[in-house]
């Protein structure tokens, strides 16, 4: 006689059936996440050996150049959702074109980054930062937009293969080149074995070279592996498709746009803090990095959330779009809830570890208690909004971004530093408070959209094709 199981036993094994796989993919990304931010911890940690005013000009090419690099992932965000969409729908030939057509998006979305930085180059002075600080970022604002394109590339290579389950090679791959920047740090930074020390510019250099690498390696596993073969497409040379970019762009042109938002929030914040002084722009690109840091845990489980409700969405398996989204914001909240103690216990004894100045670490440790404060909120966020994009919801959701972070964070933050009179802490106040509000609009968007998953459109409607040769026609 079979014995029924109870309602709530059977619902706890069906999301534990999805938190395992979920959990197995986001391992990886989230390594090869933290790799790529350790490859800015290694920078400002070596950067700040040398003094105050190289690590402030880091922060604040950091601050300026980060704006049309994450515009550009945001736009290649597009070929991990329609790889995973082919993978769940088994539709080996449409991941193909989304390779073949996402290949050229990240060249362009390379250029146009680079192309930005040469072009702010000559306004640097502009920005309200102190003399000395726009002297020191001169060169080493080139060579980092210089690094944009390869890092794109790597980007774009390193999306499709974790959209077909191929996560682990991109994982080492990113490891590598966060061993090969910190070695080329030291050589060029410090002047060891013969080379030159070039302070700030030296660790430009490192980043340039650690990252064409890095696109050499993932784009050469993504066209060579047997792995990927099957997903290929028939024929490379034939005409591109003007809907397929078209779709793509629909996609990722709104992520862009939320990324270029919020980034650009916490970019304003760093110029704000300009306005204070060198110590204020010290101790917040110190916190801000050992903030990205854990965020890119919760972001490798987003990236992760993302790929599996793709792959759900694309197979019509309605139900289990739900199950995955709110269990991975679940392990993204607790992990991140563990970072934000240590953050709050620890502060100073972190900000040690970038800089001796005494100002300086203190007004760090402060920043940190902060940032403990939305380390929750930054988590669920992010799992949020990429749980919407496996599911092709990218419009409310950056709509929802933007107001957090323009109409909450940077006003009340402002107001806070200055007519408050708290400084570089009332800044950081803001961004806590955008965050929250980000997280709750953007939980609440998803809640909303997978209760009724018979009202999504579906994922696996062919695309028409309309050669870019008769475009106009």
């Amino acid at each position: 006689m079979r014995i029924m199981q109870p309602r709530s036993l059977r619902h706890a094994r069906l999301w534990l059936r999805e938190a395992r796989p979920t959990l197995a993919l986001a391992l990886p990304i989230m390594a090869g996440m933290v790799g790529q931010m350790l490859m800015g911890l290694a920078d400002t940690i070596m950067v700040g050996r040398v003094s105050v005013v190289p690590l402030a000009a880091c922060a604040f090419v950091n601050a300026v150049a980060h704006l049309p690099l994450v515009f550009g992932l945001g736009l290649l965000s597009s070929i991990a959702v329609l790889t995973s969409q082919a993978y769940g729908a088994r539709r080996a030939d449409e991941a193909g074109e989304v390779l073949r057509h996402g290949l050229i998006l990240c060249i362009a979305a390379g250029l146009f980054a680079a192309g930005s930085m040469f072009a702010l180059h000559p306004f640097l002075d502009r920005l309200g930062q102190p003399p000395e600080v726009v002297a020191e970022a001169d060169t080493y604002l080139l060579l980092f937009g210089i690094s944009m394109l390869p890092a794109l590339l790597a980007h774009g290579g390193k999306q499709f293969s974790e959209a077909l389950k191929h996560p682990w090679v991109p994982t080492f791959v990113m490891l590598g080149g966060v061993l090969l920047n910190v070695l080329l740090n030291w050589v060029l930074i410090y002047g060891h074995w013969g080379a030159p020390a070039m302070g700030l510019n030296g660790a430009g250099w490192a980043t340039v070279i650690a990252r064409s690498l890095m696109a050499l390696a993932l784009l050469g596993y993504v066209l060579c592996a047997p792995a990927m073969r099957t997903f290929h497409p028939a024929r490379w040379r034939r005409a591109l498709s003007r809907s397929r970019f078209q779709r793509m762009l629909t996609l990722g042109w709104p992520v862009g746009v939320q990324h270029f938002f919020e980034v650009s929030a916490f970019a304003f914040a760093a110029i704000m803090m300009g306005w204070i002084n060198a110590d204020a722009i010290a101790a917040h690109q110190i916190a801000i990095t050992c903030a990205a840091l854990t965020f890119m845990f919760a972001m490798g489980m987003g990236t992760a959330v993302c790929i599996r409700v793709g792959h759900a969405y694309g197979a019509a398996q309605f139900a289990r779009m739900r199950r995955i989204g709110f269990g991975g914001v679940g392990w993204a909240a607790g992990c991140m809830a563990v970072f934000g103690l240590v953050f709050a216990i620890a502060g100073e004894p972190i900000a040690k570890l970038f800089v001796t100045a005494p100002g300086v670490v203190t007004l760090t440790a402060q920043l940190l208690i902060v940032a403990a404060v939305f380390q929750v909120a930054d988590g669920v966020q992010i799992v949020s909004i990429s749980a919407l994009r496996g599911l092709a919801d990218v419009r409310v959701p950056a709509i929802i971004a933007v107001l957090a972070y323009w109409v909450i964070a940077v006003p009340f933050g402002a107001a806070l530093a200055f007519p408050g009179q708290h400084g570089a802490v009332g800044i950081w106040i803001g961004l806590a408070l955008g965050l929250g509000a980000a997280a709750g609009g953007l939980l609440w968007r998803f809640h909303l959209r997978t209760a009724k998953p018979s009202a999504l459109p579906s994922a696996t409607a062919p695309v028409t094709e309309i050669p870019l040769a008769v475009a106009g026609e």
